[in-house]
């Protein structure tokens, strides 16, 4: 990632939950947000990079067999284990995106709130990645603040522009607010009611 790690241990070691996952309403209500535009009810190997503490995590484990989270602070990722304390489908990963990408595929993918964290070549390279580990019938979702972040040269509408335009997929959900996007991407282009077999494929 663009900025000086240190930035992110320090956050941590200052407090448990530096941006108010588990206390700010903004955050429980675009949680299930993100929750609810999921076009599929249950996911067998999905992936959240950047996990923080665990609260989005704690929030998709219900829908999948198997989760893995990862997170390059190892405070940040030993209070997600105690978060998911008991929850037996989750593994984690001490790893920074885009340079310790996990091995195999997933058929969901959780691109929350990291992107704009990154430059210009590492987002190109990690929705590569993306694209390639996400399985024919999988699906992407990306939740981005749209107000510009203090010292990086992206926001969350240049990561999504960035996403719409590499991926070639198509979009089967976008959620615009002034503080936030969130948008669902899958290369597999039908519809809930389509899947769910009461509308013509």
């Amino acid at each position: 990632m663009n900025p000086d790690r240190k930035e992110f241990t320090q956050l941590f070691e200052r407090a448990d939950d530096p941006w108010g996952f588990k206390t700010r309403w903004y955050e429980a209500r675009k949680r299930d947000l993100t929750v609810a535009s999921l076009p599929r009810q249950r996911y067998r190997r999905a992936y959240e990079p950047g996990c923080a503490n665990g609260e989005l995590a704690a929030a998709l484990a219900p829908r999948c067999a198997e989760l893995l989270v990862s997170d390059g602070v190892p405070a940040a990722l030993e209070r997600a284990r105690q978060r998911l304390e008991g929850s037996a489908n989750i593994r984690f990963l001490q790893g920074w995106v885009p340079d310790n990408w996990p091995t195999g595929s997933f058929d969901l993918i959780v691109f929350s709130e990291i992107g704009f964290y990154l430059d210009h070549g590492q987002l190109a390279k990690l929705i590569d990645q993306m694209k390639a580990a996400l399985e024919p019938d999988g699906t992407l979702l990306a939740c981005h603040w749209r107000h510009p972040v203090e010292g990086y040269a992206l926001n969350g509408d240049d990561v999504h522009r960035a996403l719409a335009a590499q991926l070639g997929w198509l979009r089967l959900a976008r959620h615009e607010e002034a503080d936030f996007l969130l948008e669902v991407w899958s290369p597999d282009p039908r519809s809930v009611a389509q899947l769910e077999g009461f509308v013509d494929s």
